[in-house]
Order: C-alpha cells, then sequence, then structure tokens
C-alpha cells in the first residue's frame, strides 16, 4: 500500500490533470479531469477570467445581459485576438460563456491544431460559426427546456479555414475517408474531452452542419454528451 501510495504520488505531482482535486491550469496537457474542471467553472467568473489570463489568451469580459424567461448571462468574454490563440473567429465579436471560452481554448492548443497538421501540414487560421447567445428553447420550441445557448453558455462551429484559404465545413466534408473528414472527426473527439456536450452529424439531422459544443452542468458524476 505504502509503495502504490508514492507511486501514485509522484504520478499526480507530474500529472496533476489527472487527478479531481488539483487545481485547473489551462497550460497543462489536457487530462482525465480537465473537461469537469472546466464545467465547474460555472458560476466562478473571476477565476475563470484569471485562468484565461495567465495563459496567456486575450479577451475582454462583456456587461451582464438579461432576458426573457431564463436567457441571460454575466459571465460571458469575447476573445480580442492575439495573445496565445492563432485562431480567429467569424463572425467577429463572438462572445461566449467563460467556461466555453477556456474550453475553446484548450480545444484549439489540443486538438484542432495538432489534427490540422496532422491531416493538412498547416494550421488553421479560423473557426467559422453560427453564434453563442441565442434566448430560446432547445430546437426554438415554444416549450421545454432552455437550450444553453439561452445563456451563452454553447457555440454551434460549422468550419474551419486554413492558413492557405482551404475551407473544410462540417456540412460538407463530414461524411468519408478523406483528410477533411478525417480532420472533422478529430476535432469532435477532441471537444468530447474539454466540453460537456459534443454534438455532430452523428447525431440528427438539426446538427448537419455544425459542431455543438456546450458546458452544461450534469450533476455530480458530470455524465458528459458526445455524438
Amino acid at each position: 500500500m505504502l509503495f502504490g501510495g508514492m507511486l501514485l504520488y509522484g504520478y499526480g505531482r507530474n500529472h496533476p490533470e489527472d487527478l479531481p482535486w488539483t487545481e485547473l491550469d489551462l497550460t497543462r496537457p489536457v487530462g482525465a479531469f480537465t473537461g469537469r474542471k472546466l464545467v465547474q467553472l460555472r458560476g466562478e467568473a473571476e477565476q475563470c477570467r484569471a485562468l484565461l489570463g495567465r495563459a496567456g489568451v486575450r479577451f475582454t469580459a462583456l456587461p451582464p445581459r438579461s432576458g426573457n424567461g431564463q436567457c441571460g448571462y454575466d459571465d460571458a468574454v469575447r476573445f480580442t485576438g492575439g495573445g496565445a490563440l492563432d485562431i480567429a473567429y467569424r463572425p467577429a465579436g463572438l462572445g461566449t460563456s467563460c467556461p466555453v471560452a477556456a474550453a475553446l481554448a484548450l480545444w484549439e492548443w489540443n486538438a484542432v491544431q495538432p489534427a490540422a497538421l496532422q491531416h493538412f501540414g498547416r494550421k488553421v487560421e479560423r473557426i467559422e460559426h453560427f453564434g453563442s447567445y441565442s434566448c430560446r428553447r432547445i430546437y426554438g420550441r415554444s416549450e421545454g427546456s432552455w437550450s444553453e445557448h439561452s445563456t451563452a453558455n454553447a457555440v454551434d462551429v460549422a468550419a474551419f479555414v486554413l492558413e492557405d484559404g482551404t475551407r473544410i465545413s462540417v456540412a460538407g466534408d463530414w461524411t468519408g475517408d478523406d483528410p477533411a473528414a478525417r480532420f472533422l472527426h478529430d476535432a469532435r473527439d477532441g471537444a468530447c474531452k474539454l466540453f460537456a456536450t459534443v454534438l455532430s452529424p452523428d447525431y440528427n439531422k438539426a446538427h448537419r452542419d455544425h459542431l455543438h459544443l456546450d458546458q452544461a452542468e450534469r450533476g455530480a458524476f458530470g455524465w458528459r454528451g458526445c455524438r
């Protein structure tokens, strides 16, 4: 037992990202509990923004916003470009909850750019999206649960544009076994380690043209949805 405990202690010192009780550090590799720790940043705006700052991410904090029903946010940020991030978002001015922004930064560093270099030999320059904040219920229904978009706690990613101008879209390149399709699937799988919910064309027709990424809270056990 003592020897096993020493091994665990030694491993934990070198790999704090794999332990549930260590603090999140966006400069560390993605570990077994990174995704859960990102979700736990909900309601911890000051801590989340401090993590972004320490990781070299440039951003501005957005003023609180309120809307009908459960709509609104008080922890949203907007990337301002430069710093530790190489990817720009189009349309410009994307604002998301801070936990989503932190996950997007880790997604760029640990999934999107490595996959782009592997499959194309060049990096992603920008990501095209369908937005984040939208005061609506799931699927725009008149009744039922509110969407994570209603609190800017989600973003819908439509396409990636490489440094040479090559565009890879979810709508046009998801199926098949070519580099574009493999890149999109790798990007989706990498997001599953960082977001509470990742929905792709494999889920249903409503997601045929985008990847839905959100940080929904799902209780103490941190159940995650990846499809």
